[in-house]
């Protein structure tokens, strides 16, 4: 599948959101949004999108896939399943999960099986990369040689160097306008913000 066929793959689920007002994790604003959420109950799509991503690593020689908790579980699950199908030999899967001061860490015996491998880093959408910076992090602290990072969406304009690690592969790169939310336009104009998806239901509780 290239970029266009996935787009549109998006889009036929209801993925890919435009023209609304969604707060993302990050804290920005922004009029689009791609909804894994939409995604993940399509277990056939969601498997083959995580095929496109285990191929283009399939010759790197990848022992575990981590990914942060909860949404890149599923992916983890699916990439590691198609690479050890396609290299013929068992991938591991394993996820992250967030502590009280948004860090993350290892644990449920996770992290004895990251010392000395290659690992792949896979996450959802991209938007600043905190969350995944922190889990290439934590891998690396726990002598996990992490070898690249696959995503659905870098939406933030972020590369491989700005990720600190050798191989950034998204399935989409999307160039979509994001503000600080004291000069976001949306919210100067008084457009109702989403509280379906992203984190517009926290922003506004917590300015209420």
């Amino acid at each position: 599948m290239n970029e266009k066929e996935i787009l549109s793959t998006l889009g036929g689920v209801g993925a890919l959101l435009k023209d609304s007002h969604i707060v993302y994790t990050s804290g920005k604003h922004g009029e689009s949004y791609v909804n894994k959420d939409a995604l993940y109950p399509h277990t056939e799509l969601t498997s083959k999108l995580c095929e496109v991503i285990a191929m283009h690593f399939s010759a790197t020689k990848i022992d575990v896939i981590a990914a942060p908790a909860l949404g890149g579980i599923i992916l983890s699950q699916w990439t590691a399943h198609h690479l050890s199908r396609i290299n013929k030999r068992e991938v591991l899967s394993i996820y992250g999960e967030k502590t009280s001061d948004d860090n993350f860490v290892i644990k449920r015996g996770y992290d004895k099986l990251l010392s000395h491998r290659r690992v792949l880093v896979v996450e959802d959408v991209l938007t600043t990369g905190g969350s995944v910076k922190k889990m290439v992090a934590i891998v690396r602290q726990l002598q996990g040689d992490v070898v690249g990072i696959g995503a659905l969406c870098n939406r933030g304009g972020l590369s491989a160097q700005s990720l600190g690690v050798p191989d950034f592969f998204p399935l989409v790169s999307l160039d979509l306008s994001s503000w600080e939310a004291a000069s976001c336009p949306l919210c100067i104009k008084k457009i109702p913000i989403n509280t379906q998806v992203g984190k517009g239901r926290e922003f506004l509780e917590a300015n209420s």
